[in-house]
């Protein structure tokens, strides 16, 4: 494994985290955690943990929501021809799924559509709006795409078709002309949170409607409203409730920070998953080996599921399997998904997605295999400050995990291509936390068609003609950025605790209620210092080492380890070494069983220095 830098976070005030200590009567590892986090006061710890729907932001604080509603509302009253239109990938196609659902209620005029990859690429598309103005549509709500759609949304103006665009990129330096143009990074506006996912747009679009339509405010307090007016805002928190499992698996696939506002609607969209599960992400799970339980198990409000649910399990198992089949087909089966009530019509659409998923990791295992050859093979590729690689055989679907297994492998800012079909070479960016691909690709927008994203991904296509220079720049300017050429991986470590002393069963109670994690909120990374293995370490999975350690400064239980990818360290802890290990804490669920243990990320022997 690459060798990784251990850096200490201290970004906290050690006064502020001893005021904190006490007034919440925590242990004092509680209480960094949380300064870590931004929550200070004792208020403020009461909304993390106790997260509440009047906690989001009015949706009508985004700029041009009022003209987007009005919109709507001329388009249902006069039975207008309504098409949802959204990317092909889990946040497009959740955010697809979530409007065209609601809208549905208003009025049968609906329809959906998700670009082909291969024939339309990214994005609004000329033969998307064609087929638009074919069926007479006559309003086009885009999700998770559009910001960037000038001439697109031009063409749609000349043939009588209105345009609302509900994206979260980054804008360009001039707006589509659009009826309303909601995207909370535009720099005119105000709305408070600007990380809501392409499906958390959607859910704002459908929160301000229904504000509207019922007159009152998701984020009322009960105390503040009449009896009659409690009873109506309940009903109407719970007509919202139902979207939030689409508006979770969007921001975890999408990996958007997971807080403020994220994190109040990931928690509420776990819970509904974990209770209430829609019939395709149940049958989608069930190809991910998690099953629900009986009916005689069953609880109201009980997990549904043998095991809960978390953000997790969205990414690793609910995430792939949608997203395969815009990768390997067409993603209209994804929505189809994520729309059908009824079991037996969820279980066949599962079937067919999780056989795209098994094809697009046998696609994309052989061109990262592939990618490495070359790497490996070539020294003058192996020493560069990038890795920018192009092949017309890989396939579009999978450019975007390749670049992604890349930068594990070799930490480095990369871009895959491939052929598209309208004879342009079009690739995917992943970028490393030290460099913003995003801006990169601006310094060199004059040797590109088109491209867009954000600091850590993006998706690139450019003329055959114009590659080698692309190649040639970009170098120069991850070289330029990344001067020393310092690209080693660090895992940011928020605290040293002791296995003997801090990891008590209340710290675990505490340390479960600060999930749901993700970006801006990751599960707590700690070090803990000269351990040792019980005796019982083993290679799993030919990678993979599985321990048991303790401390020599102090007895306790031991606590059961599990390093991913580090079987390299058999033999030495397998001999009786001491070491210190960075890692997480967490629960395994395994053979119907839960326990804790630690996912090791790094493992250090006696006399390095770190």
């Amino acid at each position: 494994m690459k060798e990784k830098h251990w850096i200490f976070r201290k970004d906290y005030d050690l006064e502020t985290v001893d005021r904190l200590s006490e007034a919440l009567g925590v242990d004092r590892i509680i209480a960094i955690l949380l300064v870590e986090r931004g929550v200070t006061t004792f208020e403020e710890a009461r909304a993390f943990f106790r997260p509440g729907l009047e906690q989001l932001h009015d949706p009508f604080l985004m700029k041009d929501m009022s003209a987007a509603i009005e919109r709507i509302n001329k388009a249902v009253k006069r039975h207008e021809r309504i098409m949802v239109y959204g990317d092909y990938d889990v946040d497009g196609t959740s955010a697809v799924a979530l409007v065209y659902s609601y809208l549905q209620e208003l009025d049968s005029n609906i329809d959906f559509y998700i670009p082909d990859r291969d024939s339309e690429g990214y994005g609004i598309s000329f033969q998307g709006i064609d087929y638009a103005h074919e069926t007479g549509v006559r309003l086009i709500i885009a999700l998770d795409c559009g910001i960037k759609a000038i001439e697109q949304v031009d063409y749609a103006n000349s043939l009588g078709i209105d345009f609302i665009i509900g994206d979260h990129h980054l804008p360009g330096d001039e707006l589509p002309r659009a009826v309303a143009v909601l995207d909370p990074k535009r720099s005119d506006c105000p709305y408070p949170y600007k990380e809501l996912s392409g499906c958390g747009i959607g859910f704002k679009i459908v929160e301000a409607h229904l504000e509207q339509r019922t007159g009152l405010k998701l984020s009322a307090l009960p105390q503040d409203l009449s009896p009659d007016d409690a009873r109506r805002h309940e009903a109407l928190k719970l007509k919202l409730l139902k979207y939030l499992d689409l508006v979770a698996v969007s921001i975890a696939s999408d990996i958007v920070p997971i807080n403020g506002e994220n994190r109040v609607l990931a928690a509420f969209g776990l819970k509904v998953l974990n209770t209430r599960p829609r019939p395709g992400i149940e049958a989608i799970l069930r190809y991910g080996n998690v099953a629900p339980r009986t009916e005689t198990e069953r609880a109201e409000g009980q997990t549904y599921f043998v095991k809960e649910l978390g953000i997790s399990d969205l990414v690793f198992l609910v995430g792939p399997r949608i997203n395969a089949a815009g990768r390997i087909r067409n993603a209209f089966d994804s929505v189809r998904l994520m729309l059908t009530q009824d079991t037996e019509i969820a279980s066949l659409l599962a079937e067919e997605i999780n056989n795209y998923n098994l094809q697009r990791k046998d696609l994309d295992q052989a061109a990262t295999d592939e990618a490495k050859r070359r790497i490996e093979a070539n020294p003058a590729l192996a020493s560069r400050h990038s890795i920018v690689l192009f092949d017309e055989s890989w396939h579009k679907g999978v450019v975007g995990i390749v670049a992604s297994r890349l930068v594990e492998a070799y930490y480095k800012p990369t871009i895959i291509f491939t052929r598209s079909a309208d004879d342009l070479i079009t690739g995917s960016a992943r970028s490393i936390k030290e460099f913003d691909v995003h801006t990169a690709l601006e310094q060199c927008s004059d040797l590109l068609e088109h491209f867009g994203g954000h600091k850590c991904a993006a998706g690139v296509s450019l003329k055959p003609e114009n590659f080698d220079a692309f190649v040639a720049r970009f170098e120069d300017i991850v070289a330029a950025g990344m001067p020393s050429g310092d690209f080693t991986p660090e895992l940011e470590v928020d605290a040293e605790i002791s296995l003997a002393h801090n990891v008590t069963p209340k710290f675990l109670r505490i340390l479960k209620q600060f999930a749901p994690f993700g970006p801006e909120n990751n599960v707590p990374m700690f070090v803990s210092r000269n351990l040792v293995d019980t005796g019982y370490a083993r290679v799993v999975g030919q990678k993979h080492l599985k321990f048991n350690v303790i401390s020599l400064e102090a007895s306790h239980h031991p606590f059961p380890a599990i390093a991913f990818q580090q079987a390299e360290n058999y033999r030495r802890i397998k001999r009786g070494e001491p070491f210190d290990i960075c890692y997480q804490l967490e629960e395994n669920f395994w053979n119907g069983r839960t326990e804790m243990q630690l996912n090791v990320k790094d493992i250090r022997f006696d006399g390095i220095d770190w």
